[in-house]
This record gives structure tokens, C-alpha cells and sequence, in this order.
């Protein structure tokens, strides 16, 4: 290890894979195919929402399946065909990954179902580098900003929440990180980014993956 830092905790969707517009459009492409007018505040709304939460919503706010149990299943298997036709990585994301391998077990806590977390990792290569995953609709019904998924999987790793580093874009995201209580370095995506309010509260701000070093993250971590 380096310095204090214990361990990186990185985000999915919009952090290592460019797919938090992709999620919007799936779920769009379905209530539009469902005859289903699309509410304009459930996409942030929805953002950070564990799978039990996200389903549950689009059932019973936007109208889409007769149940949860089915909203989720239809949104997942047409992601899953989206993501079959290639996967979107944002620049950097796997140079930054094996960058922070180097000096620090790595984690992934991510809104995403666990069978979507799993495609992404393998589409970037990097599975093996990746010590612990962890879905927020494993163990615990409560997404982001609720920080249940990142303090779990700081616990997996042996780190100590102040010296576990988070790397994400979504504003609830960035909360949930502030929420267990660790360092966080914001990213902001292009679709749906945080406020300034939000981003202010980030330990840093970066505008890309590519300015992830490994000195910053010592310091943060430290």
C-alpha cells in the first residue's frame, strides 16, 4: 500500500462505462413501446436506485409492467441485448483501473444488477483486478445516496472508510460516498451531472478518468 490509502472503491455507470444515457434510453424505448408517456423527473430520480427501488418505480410512477418483478426483467434483458452490441467505456477507465491495481485493493459498488456490473467489467478487462463487487440489490434494498454498498465493500476489503477512496459521477452517487464517510473524487458525466452544490462537497473534481494519479489518491486517501 501507498501512503494511508486503504483501498479505491470505483462507481460503474458513468464512471468506468458510458451507459447512464443507455440505461435512460432502455427504459424511454420500453414505456414508449407500452404507449407509456414518460415522465421528465424520473430519470434523476431513478438515478442511484437499487434495483428493488428502480423497478419498483418504474411499476408504479412511470406505469411500466404490471409489477416491479417485471419492469426490472424487461428493463435488464433489453440493457443486456444493448450491451451485447458493444459496450461504451469512458476515456481512461481501463488505464486508470490497472493504474490503481497497482498500489490498492480495488472495489466496485454500483446501482447496476449484478449481471449487468459483471458484463461491464469483463467488456473493460478487468475483472481479475477487482476484489470485491457489489450490486445494491444484493444484501440491502436501500441504493445511493444511502451508503450501504460502498461501506460493505470497504469492509470486504480491510480499509477503514476514511482512508477508502470513491471515484464517481452521479450526484447520489457522490453522496452515498460522503455518506459512509470517505473521500470521494467526482467525475461528472455529460448526461445528468451533479449540481454545483453537489460538487462542491467532493474532496476533488476531475474531468476525466485520465487525471485519476496515483499521487492524488494518496493524498485523499491519507
Amino acid at each position: 500500500m501507498v501512503g494511508m490509502t486503504q483501498a479505491v472503491i470505483f462507481d460503474m455507470d458513468g464512471t468506468l462505462t458510458d451507459t447512464e444515457a443507455l440505461w435512460d434510453e432502455v427504459r424511454r424505448e420500453l414505456a414508449a413501446h407500452d404507449g407509456v408517456e414518460w415522465p421528465e423527473s424520473a430519470s434523476l430520480a431513478m438515478s442511484g436506485m437499487s434495483t428493488p427501488e428502480w423497478s419498483a418505480y418504474m411499476a408504479d410512477q412511470v406505469g411500466l409492467g404490471a409489477t416491479a418483478s417485471i419492469a426490472a426483467e424487461r428493463t435488464i434483458s433489453a440493457l443486456l441485448e444493448r450491451y451485447g452490441r458493444g459496450l461504451p467505456l469512458l476515456p481512461g477507465a481501463v488505464a486508470a483501473v490497472r493504474r490503481m491495481a497497482e498500489h490498492w485493493p480495488l472495489g466496485v459498488a454500483s446501482s447496476s444488477p449484478r449481471v449487468l456490473i459483471e458484463r461491464g467489467l469483463e467488456a473493460l478487462g478487468v475483472r481479475d483486478l477487482i476484489a470485491v463487487v457489489r450490486s445494491t440489490e444484493e444484501g440491502t434494498a436501500r441504493g445511493k445516496p444511502a451508503p450501504d454498498a460502498f461501506l460493505w465493500v470497504a469492509g470486504q476489503l480491510g480499509a477503514e472508510p476514511a482512508h477508502s477512496v470513491v471515484v464517481e459521477d452521479s450526484a447520489n452517487g457522490i453522496l452515498a460516498g460522503l455518506n459512509a464517510g470517505m473521500p470521494v473524487v467526482a467525475i461528472p458525466p455529460h448526461f445528468l451531472p451533479p449540481s454545483p452544490e453537489v460538487l462542491a462537497r467532493a474532496s476533488v473534481v476531475l474531468n476525466s478518468l485520465e487525471e485519476l494519479t496515483v499521487e492524488l489518491v494518496q493524498e485523499l486517501g491519507g
